[in-house]
Parts: structure tokens; sequence; C-alpha cells
């Protein structure tokens, strides 16, 4: 019962500690219970099989962890309507499965190594497994620990030289170190040692946040100019309205929720993620003749100097089997298409400048692994909500830059605004300011929509970028560079956000170095686990031959 209740005391912290309803500073200690119960276990219990007991109980932990912060994922809908229960089974029961996984290596290492060198490997390996959740086809980083602070941007602004990979090793740092005085204390009852390691654990969790405070204070980063920008949120419901209304009306309103909110000069309309067309999607070959494109082109023409930057539906056909993308799909003989989820910028008389949303959701906008998953989960994993095929994507970033002024949009969409590293690479093709377009609609009134403005605090950061997010029903906002909101809309409301938003272009450290922490504990893993065979090794060799020393 014991080690029952050290588990159930980590999966409450961590559940409270989480944006956007909790108080951060649980996280320091959240896990310190389970190093206690895997300790106990392993040390003191009488179980047979103690590897089993401790992956159960943290697979628990980490299963109420996940309920707690992402339950929010069965606001999704199948489409007949009802909550698809499948939304959240899946993330939370396979995420779940992975940090288990994660802490079940750490057990087998301490038990092998020692705690000392295991508490070590825990680092690294949770360093390093969060770098690989960043980057595999099942990618669902949005409970990385370093996530935790997005709400406390005051705190964290030394993430713009770390990141919040960077968090993510100061809170695992700090989880070890109390959980390392605890046990020195249980096993000498020093108070001196006890003393000097609370001073040391105090010491670690304060200066960062004093450090971040005074950059806070002194923040006089200089902007190269400054742009007006029109966020329209027009709070198209996306599981019906989307696709029973015209193409033409959809556009229709959108065009005239800007023209109402056009009080002076504008220099960016941004609308939502697939603002358009409505239902099915527009053919990139001809962008240039689309009737809905150049109905906003139309509307440019009475507002002088102004750029429009929209999310669509788009696809491609392909007619040549040998130079076929990986996701294209035939339709007929001989033809075959990519659907792609796009941001465009659009100026009159010039064409289209498109970009392809580089993250897309698993089981929603691709179908991880297919190959592999397709054969066993049938078409569960493309019944969440969205598209009904895996999507196209860019290999590279862009810069969309504007011809009558110094600003370049970065056109992040929607997901890619929870991946730092990925957003720094908008900045290195020139982005002065982020534009984020975003449809939150998918999971109604919950945290999903709440945490995932909050998450885009961290890339303000750490890029120094102004952030200007379009959401379709909110939440619609304009971030400064230390990671504040400034203006905000009301979720659900059919409104429009205006914002004078700085142009910034100097580069971050992290910019330029990106995870380097994570690429450190990459290297710290690859030596622990190096080291531990060569020990292994040498037992080995010691059994068979004892003069061997």
């Amino acid at each position: 019962m014991k080690y029952v209740l050290l588990t159930l005391i980590s999966a409450m912290l961590l559940s409270v500690s989480w944006p956007t309803y909790g108080v951060p500073f649980f996280i320091f200690f959240a896990l310190v219970p389970l190093l206690m119960m895997e300790h106990g276990i392993s040390k003191f219990s009488d179980y047979k099989r103690k590897s089993w007991v401790v992956f159960g109980l943290s697979y628990l932990c980490f299963v109420i962890w996940n309920v707690v912060t992402t339950g929010w994922l069965y606001g999704s809908k199948n489409p007949d309507g009802s909550h698809s229960l499948m939304a959240v089974l899946f993330p939370v029961l396979v995420n779940s499965l992975l940090y288990s996984l994660v802490f079940q290596c750490y057990h087998w290492y301490k038990n092998a190594q020692g705690t000392y060198w295991g508490l070590g490997f825990l680092i690294a390996i949770w360093m390093s497994f969060e770098k690989f959740h960043l980057g595999w086809e099942l990618t669902w980083p949005w409970l990385n620990l370093g996530n935790v602070f997005s709400d406390y941007p005051k705190l964290i602004q030394w993430y713009d030289t770390l990141g919040a990979t960077g968090g993510s090793f100061w809170i695992l740092v700090i989880n070890v170190l109390i959980f390392y005085t605890v046990r020195t204390w249980e096993a000498g009852r020093k108070r001196k040692d006890l003393i000097k390691n609370s001073a040391i654990v105090a010491a670690l969790i304060v200066l960062p946040m004093i450090i971040s405070i005074i950059r806070y204070n002194n923040f006089d980063e200089k902007p190269i100019g400054q742009v007006n920008v029109l966020m329209l949120q027009p709070d198209l419901d996306p599981y019906a309205e989307k696709y029973s209304k015209d193409s033409l009306t959809i556009e229709q309103d959108l065009l005239a929720l800007a023209e109402k909110n056009s009080t002076g000069k504008i220099d960016y309309y941004i609308a939502p993620e697939t603002a358009l067309p409505g239902r099915g999607s527009i053919s990139e070959t001809g962008f240039e003749k689309s009737l809905l494109l150049n109905n906003i082109k139309g509307f440019l023409s009475g507002h002088p100097e102004s750029v429009f930057a929209t999310g669509i539906s788009s696809h491609r056909f392909f007619y040549n089997p040998t130079d076929l993308p990986k996701e294209a799909y035939q339709i007929n003989s001989g033809v075959w298409v990519s659907s792609y989820n796009t941001a465009i910028q659009l100026v009159p008389n010039q064409k289209v400048q498109a970009y392809h949303k580089g993250k897309l959701v698993p089981g929603v906008e691709i179908f991880p692994y297919m190959n592999v998953l397709k054969p066993l989960l049938g078409d569960a994993m493309l019944n969440l909500g969205g598209t009904v095929a895996s999507l196209g994507t860019d290999k590279e970033r862009v810069a969309f830059a504007n011809p009558y002024n110094k600003g370049k949009l970065a056109p992040i969409i929607c997901y890619e605004s929870i991946y730092g590293e990925f957003v720094t690479d908008y900045v290195k093709k020139g982005a002065n300011f982020l534009g984020i377009m975003t449809n939150d609609s998918w999971w109604g009134v919950t945290e999903g929509h709440k945490q995932l403005l909050s998450y885009a605090k961290l890339r303000a950061i750490e890029t120094r970028r102004e952030i200007a997010r379009a959401a379709n029903s909110g939440i619609s906002a304009h971030i400064n560079a230390k990671g504040e909101i400034t203006a905000d809309t009301f979720y659900g409301d059919q409104t429009a956000l205006f914002a004078k938003v700085n142009l910034y272009d100097t580069m971050t450290f992290y910019t330029r170095a990106g995870d380097l922490l994570s690429r450190f504990s990459i290297f710290a893993l690859g030596f622990l686990l190096f080291y531990y065979l060569i020990e292994w090794f040498k037992k080995k060799q010691r059994k068979r031959n004892p003069k061997i020393k």
C-alpha cells in the first residue's frame, strides 16, 4: 500500500503542476515519490518480480498524469457526431507506456550500476526520450517537462538560451537532487549534509528565476520596425459549418469580418488554419486562377499595401509514378494526388507564396508508420476527427516577405507551435515575427486550446519574436517577445484582433544552438550505456578467469 500511495502522490503532483490550471512549482519534486517507490521496491521489498511491480506502478502514475492533463482530447468527435474515445485512449495509453519504459530502463540501470549512476542515467534517458518524442511520426511532446512554466514567462526568460528542453533538464536535476537529499538523510541522519544539500537545491531553483526576473525587467531589444496586424477569428464550426456551407459564403463571411474591423492602415491580415475553402481543397497548380484566392486579391485592392496570410486545404496532382511523394494516393488510372495543410500569403499582382505544414498531428493528419500499424489498427487512427489521408509536408521552413515593409512572417501552422527547435528554423530563414494560424475548435471548451496558446509563449521567449496568433474559434492573441499576452480574444467569439507587432532581427543563442542539452544528454546516454557494457564484459571475464582484475 505504501508504494501505491507514493505512486499516486507523484501522479497528483505531476497533474496539478500543469498549465493552464495548475501550479508549476510542484514539478520540482513531483518525481521524488516515484523514485522513492522504485528504490523501496528494489532494495527493501519481498516482491518476487520487482521489475514488473515497478513497471505497473509507474504506468499507473503516468496514465493518471496523461488523463488529467490531456483528457480534453475526448472533445474530438467522430464523423457521426459522437465523442471519439479512441482520440483520448490511444495517446494516453501509448504515451504513458513510453514514459513507463523510460522509467523501467532507469530501474534496470540503477540496479545494475548503483543508485548514483542510475540517477544520472535517468536524466540522460528522459532528456533523450523527450528529444526523440519531438521527431518521430508518433510525436506527442505535449507533456515535455519544460512546458510546465509556460504560464510564468517572467521566471523562464533564460529559455532564449537553453529553450524549453533546458527547462526539462532543470526540473529533472532538481528532482534527482531532492531524492538524493532524502536518501542521504535516511541513510545517515546527518544534519550538516541535509542543510548543505537543501541549500544547493534551493539555490538551483531560485537562482535561475532571479536571473530571469532581472532579464525580464531589463529587456531592451530594439525593434527594426513595426507592422499593423489584424487577426481574424471567424468561429466556424469545424464539424458542421465548414462542410455544409458553400466555400464562397465562408469566404464572404471572412472578408466581411476583415472589412468590418479594418480601421486604419493594416499591413497584415492573418486568418486561421484551413480557413478556406470549406469542403474539399484548392489545387496548387491552379492557384493563380482560383476564384477564392482572386477574391482575396480583389479585397486587397481596396486596402493598398496590405497582404493576406491564411491557412487553406490544398492538393497537387501527379502523373508520373516514378516521381511520387510517399503520401500520394491514386484516385484514377495514371493520376495521383497529395493533400496538404497549407499556409499562403496573397499579394495583388504577385504569385501565391505557399508553405506546407511540416509537423503533422499523429492519427489525424498522418498515419504513423503506416506499413506497420495499418494492418494492426485498420482505420482506427484515422477516425479521430480530422483528415482521412496522410498529408504531405515541406522539408524546410519559409518566411513570407512583405513587399511593402520590413515584415517577414513565419507561417506557423497549429501543432507546429509546440516544437521549439523546429520554430527556430523559421527565424533562420529570416522571419522577424511569428504568425500562428490555428484551429483549436476540435476539442470544444476544454484546456486543450488554452494549453496550446500557453505553449506559444515559450516560442516567443526562445526566439525573441513577437507572435500574432489567429485561431478559428479563439483564443487569438498578440504575444510580445517576453512571452506576455498583451491582447487576446474570448473563445467562441466571431471577432478580430488588432495589434501593433514589433519586428526583431537578432538571433538568440537558442535559435542558433537549438536543443543543446538534449544533444548532450544523448551523448551522455551513449557513454553510460557503453560504460555499462564495458563493466558487464569485465565481470564476465573475471568469472571465467578469476586472475583477471
